[in-house]
């Protein structure tokens, strides 16, 4: 019997998670929000899989418009995943369960107000209609002052020292109604977070998830390997599993999760504790609504299949699908391709390559993978 960390409960609509409550499932709608029969279908296939919580992305009026429309045709415990733009909190919070912000996010509208003062408002948005928050931290965008402050190479300090920053703040003015997420693409440096995270403050509730898992069945197993070593230990009270699927398989992150949170009460683990790091690592965003072009889906998927030669060498590959994680996210890749609506951005490791259009990207990816290869083989 996993003896789970004793966190605090925090309402979420008619689900709670902490204080012993079962770990919940939950995942995100990929359609574009503004298609409400599009989200509203997405959003049914997730209920009928599963889903306990289901998330919504708003980044301006439209978007919000018709998250409002949707709420209107659906009982979905949600939660709306505010973007760039923290003002809409006030909008949607009579429509939504919880409302997710992204500290590293918050700096992006009224630069000169101190964050504080943002994460205030808020919490009084949020008390007044009924929400309860998640501070979602990535490892991709975090706070740039933050993340100034220590080595580049350290991802995992700056998303524990936001994290735990934002925590105090809410707790310092009477706001406890909330959980906290601390996410990577690199399951062990997940992992290191979360154990930092909740060592710390064992109290506070976590949503657990690897960011950009990438396709199955790579994407399920970086999210297995992490998942084992936290909830294992008792660490985590609800659960994403993140995978680039095509929309109509989206419902499958729902039994993905399912089955992991199985087999770990079953004891059905695995002894490896890290994702292999000598073989060609894949990343790939969960395919949100903030995509801007559908392309990407399928581009992940024709990367995945043309690099296969390259399994056997210790490379990461991003393909990341919109311009608020895609930029900073493939920083770090070996190579890293954002996708833009008609072209798709090459960098390799950081350096701008050239943006390509989406019939012409594999050809020069091919490319520049061979030239890394063979960089590598000559010691270069």
């Amino acid at each position: 019997m996993i003896q789970r960390n004793p966190t605090r409960a925090v309402r979420i609509g008619r689900v709670t998670i902490g204080d012993g409550h079962p770990v919940a499932v939950q995942s995100m709608c990929a359609t574009p929000t503004t298609d409400v029969d599009a989200t509203l279908a997405q959003l049914h296939s997730l209920e009928q899989a599963g889903a306990d919580i289901v998330r919504i992305a708003a980044d301006n009026r439209r978007d919000a418009d018709a998250l409002i429309r949707i709420r209107g045709e659906s009982e979905a415990v949600l939660s709306v995943d505010l973007q760039e733009n923290y003002r809409l909190a006030e909008v949607l919070a009579p429509h939504v369960d919880k409302i997710r912000y992204n500290p590293g996010h918050l700096y992006h509208h009224e630069r000169k107000k101190p964050w504080k003062d943002k994460v205030s408002y808020l919490v009084e948005i949020a008390e007044q209609h009924d929400c309860a928050m998640r501070v979602g931290v990535n490892a991709g965008s975090v706070d740039p002052e933050k993340a100034s402050l220590y080595d580049r190479e350290d991802s995992v300090t700056p998303m524990v020292e936001s994290a735990l920053e934002h925590a105090d703040w809410l707790d310092s003015i009477g706001f406890t109604r909330y959980c906290v997420s601390l996410k990577d693409s690199d399951p062990a440096k997940t992992v290191a977070a979360y154990q930092a995270f909740a060592a710390a403050r064992p109290d506070i509730p976590l949503h657990l998830g690897v960011t950009e898992a990438g396709m199955p069945p790579m994407g399920i197993e970086k999210t297995r390997i992490a998942f084992e070593q936290l909830i294992g230990c008792g660490i985590g009270d609800t659960i994403r599993v993140s995978l680039t699927l095509p929309h109509e398989r989206k419902h499958e992150e729902i039994a993905a999760g399912r089955q992991i949170l199985e087999d770990i009460a079953a004891g059905r683990v695995r002894t490896v504790v890290h994702f292999n790091p000598d073989r060609l690592n894949l990343i790939s965003c969960p395919s949100c609504s903030r995509v801007e072009n559908e392309a990407f889906i399928d581009l992940a998927q024709k990367v995945q299949e043309r690099t296969r030669w390259a399994e056997q060498h210790a490379l990461t590959i991003a393909v990341m699908g919109c311009r608020v994680n895609g930029p900073g996210e493939t920083d770090d890749a070996d190579l890293g391709l954002w996708c833009g609506p008609r072209y798709v951005n090459l960098k390799r490791r950081g350096e701008k390559v050239g943006a390509f259009t989406y019939d012409d990207i594999l050809e020069r990816l091919d490319a520049e993978l061979h030239a890394l290869v063979d960089g590598s083989a000559n010691g270069n």
